[in-house]
């Protein structure tokens, strides 16, 4: 693998072009952009509502990464756009992406439950273009930045979500497979660096406490939401300041406590940007930890 990593980079640097020094800034991030995605999929009727497929050359059938995008749950700090920067590098590794836009807290809808019914409709909507497309299902990944990483990791959590939930969905697509890239997971346990971070509130994010749903974790939260049989591989910068690695550790030492497969990757000298993007000296690595969930090892 160490004879391998400069190939990726050297790949990486061939087709992305520019490649940022690290550590990346807010404003590197924001200039990031890719290719025009092959198809674009709306799963609702707000602006917000769709999906972009990324289809690499070739028949396939191909393994399809889930890209959800970060941003604080808000749309100040970009969003989809940001991530065909990694849809691209990933076409070029032969893999598919189902790029997702969702309605976050400062969008009408957006919040609970909204986002996350966003989420769910988003991989309905991939399992049954996946009947029309060259898509293999049975080597997926969810990838998801800062707060994506929040909902990909609940997107894995969903089979514990309480029957009694607006947010049950009792034949959603079974994501076992998750990158957490700077993820902002445990709503319960890091309430406080959210609001830090990201100036968003446990009410923005879970809802507000009602006599049927006393608890907001209890179908929100994917630190509570455990096992669920799932995989988290958590990739977090050296220097990223937004989900500092102490939360990466934490969740992943609570996940295998409660019987989940889970690992953390540090990147060295890499930020909250370097995570997702294939600019960055830190993608070889990041590229390892995708490759591995979709192969399953």
């Amino acid at each position: 693998m160490r004879r391998l990593l400069p190939l990726l980079f050297a790949t990486a640097v061939a087709c992305a072009g520019t490649v940022h020094a690290a550590p990346m800034k807010l404003s590197d991030y924001m200039a990031l952009s890719g290719p025009a995605p092959s198809a674009t999929f709306h799963y609702g009727s707000a602006p917000s509502q769709y999906a972009e497929l990324f289809l690499p050359e070739g028949k396939g059938p191909f393994p399809v990464a889930i890209l959800v995008h970060g941003g604080c749950w808000t749309k100040e700090f970009g969003g989809i756009v940001q991530l065909r920067n990694m849809a691209g590098a990933l076409a070029r590794r032969g893999i598919a992406s189902w790029n997702v836009e969702y309605r976050r807290v400062d969008e009408a809808g957006g919040g609970y439950p909204g986002t996350y019914q966003d989420m769910n409709a988003a991989l309905d909507l991939l399992a049954r273009e996946a009947q029309h497309h060259p898509l293999d299902l049975r080597r997926l990944a969810a990838v998801g930045h800062s707060a994506g990483g929040q909902l990909v990791q609940w997107l894995a959590a969903r089979p514990r979500i309480p029957a009694s939930s607006p947010l049950y969905h009792p034949d959603a697509l079974p994501v076992r497979q998750v990158v957490s890239l700077g993820g902002l997971a445990d709503l319960r346990r890091e309430a406080a660096l959210i609001q830090t971070s990201c100036e968003r509130s446990t009410e923005q994010l879970a809802g507000t406490p009602s006599k049927e749903r006393p608890d907001v974790f209890s179908d929100t939260n994917a630190g509570d939401l455990m096992p669920n049989g799932s995989r988290t591989i958590l990739v977090t910068g050296e220097l990223d300041t937004i989900s500092p690695p102490r939360v990466a550790h934490a969740f992943a030492a609570r996940a295998q406590a409660a019987g989940d497969a889970a690992e953390v990757v540090i990147l060295p000298g890499a930020s909250h940007y370097d995570e997702v993007a294939a600019t960055s000296p830190s993608w070889p690595l990041v590229l390892q930890a995708i490759e591995s969930a979709l192969s399953g090892k």
